[in-house]
């Protein structure tokens, strides 16, 4: 069987990773971000679909393709992860492993970010261990694409 790409799918702010906030989110880019994920073991096999929108029906559109392009799917939605039933149904509607991705511990701040609307639909979440959650998100994402083929 040949390996499908793994989609990693970026919510509204994280294209300012790096400039926002650096004393909660670091200094490292979404694009720092996007080229370790390159040199992931999954990488090499999966290959990466890396994209970011600050759009919510953009990122609904791209979980739609991912059900048919895609092994599996991890998704920093951002700020919609507290917000957007949508992005939960569509990734309801995907087959493989999601992975929840937050740079930062979400339970550590604010109480509105302690709720999730991606965590209902995701096969696992990974959250606090900065822009690396990243590349354990990709190769754990490539391990659970594995156990379910």
């Amino acid at each position: 069987m040949i390996a499908k790409p793994i989609y990693v799918l970026n919510g509204p702010n994280l294209n300012l990773l790096g400039e926002r906030e650096p004393h909660i989110y670091g200094h490292t880019t979404l694009a720092d971000i996007e080229a370790s994920c390159g040199r992931t073991e999954a990488a090499r096999k999966h290959g990466i679909i890396f994209r970011q929108s600050n759009h919510e029906g953009q990122l609904v559109d791209w979980i739609h393709e991912a059900r048919r392009e895609a092994d599996a799917i991890v998704i920093n939605a951002g700020g919609l992860t507290h917000t957007s039933i949508v992005i939960h149904d569509a990734l309801k509607s995907f087959s493989g492993p999601v992975i929840e991705l937050h740079v930062t511990n979400v339970h550590r701040r604010e109480a509105f970010r302690h709720h999730s609307y991606i965590s209902f639909a995701a096969t696992a979440v990974i959250c606090g261990l900065g822009p690396e959650g990243y590349g354990i998100a990709v190769n754990a994402a490539a391990m659970l694409a594995a156990r379910m083929s």
